[in-house]
């Protein structure tokens, strides 16, 4: 088994050394960052997302205060082995690889996809998780999280047309402000230049979106096996998980509490908003 080294951990996401652990004979990726002590932050990344896909002012803005650590699930990124097609199987992965580093104890940020598997975690594995926060995701079963695939071929080919990234459209709003904030993000995701993470494969991200699709087509979740302090927060226009899911899924949980939705803002609101999400986040986190 691996275990966390002593030494500091870096502050920077930009050259935050990328590390590995073998969970089962599968090799898992990951980085870590921020103070060494207290409880770890786990990021949970979102469809076809791998080590680089997270905002660097979000993950370096948690790490001044967090030990924050982010992975590739199995078959994406640099991590081994082949992506599983259930929500299910990927939380089991994600547990195995939290005990892998030597923790019994965390807390977890779900994004999108990730909110999904953090859902899954929290429920089955109640001692594991302190506290939940939870963006751009819904409950299972909800409104329109079965269109994700749909949606995003859709958006995919109009992006291929325009020739512009994806996220343009999938992430944020076509507004002057949206567009404007969409321009920003993609331009931090390019400041780390070495070192970088493989793309996900097409066979990777077929195996998610099959995922996503079963979750969204689920029964609905019985929420209140979820006791854990939850935090859940998303922009007020969400297309890929609508924005109602998560107003639900704050009202769902027992402990559920729902941010203020950031206006003009879609999927990925806590990165076009990382300046206020952060705080918050560290707020609830250390309350």
């Amino acid at each position: 088994m691996n275990t966390p080294s002593s030494s500091p951990a870096p502050m920077s996401y930009k050259t935050t050394p990328n590390r590995s652990v073998s969970v089962r004979g599968v090799t898992f990726a990951y980085r870590r960052l921020g103070p060494d002590d207290g409880i770890p932050l786990i990021l949970l990344n979102h469809l076809s997302a791998v080590l680089d896909n997270w905002d660097p002012r979000v993950v370096d803005g948690l790490a001044a205060r967090r030990q924050v650590i982010t992975f590739d699930n199995r078959g994406a990124g640099a991590s081994g082995g082949s992506t599983p097609d259930t929500i299910e199987a990927i939380a089991r992965d994600a547990v195995l690889f939290i005990r892998a580093l030597g923790y019994d104890r965390v807390d977890l940020l779900g994004l999108s996809m990730g909110g999904f598997i953090a859902q899954v975690i929290a429920a089955q594995e109640p001692d594991l998780v302190r506290k939940l926060i939870l963006a751009g995701t819904g409950p299972a079963g909800g409104p329109g999280i079965d269109k994700v695939t749909s949606l995003t071929i859709k958006d995919t080919i109009k992006a291929v047309l325009t020739l512009k990234d994806p996220k343009h459209y999938l992430f944020f709003t076509d507004t002057a402000d949206g567009r404007r904030a969409a321009h920003a993000f993609l331009d931090r995701l390019k400041e780390r230049t070495d070192d970088r993470d493989r793309a996900i494969s097409l066979s990777s991200f077929r195996a998610q979106l099959k995922a996503i699709h079963r979750w969204g087509r689920q029964a609905p979740s019985d929420l209140s096996r979820i006791r854990q302090p939850a935090l859940v927060a998303n922009g007020e226009s969400d297309r890929m998980i609508p924005s109602v899911n998560t107003v639900d899924l704050a009202a769902r949980l027992p402990q559920g509490e729902l941010e203020p939705l950031y206006p003009d803002a879609g999927h990925v609101g806590i990165f076009q908003y990382h300046d206020r999400f952060v705080p918050r986040a560290l707020t609830f986190l250390e309350r």
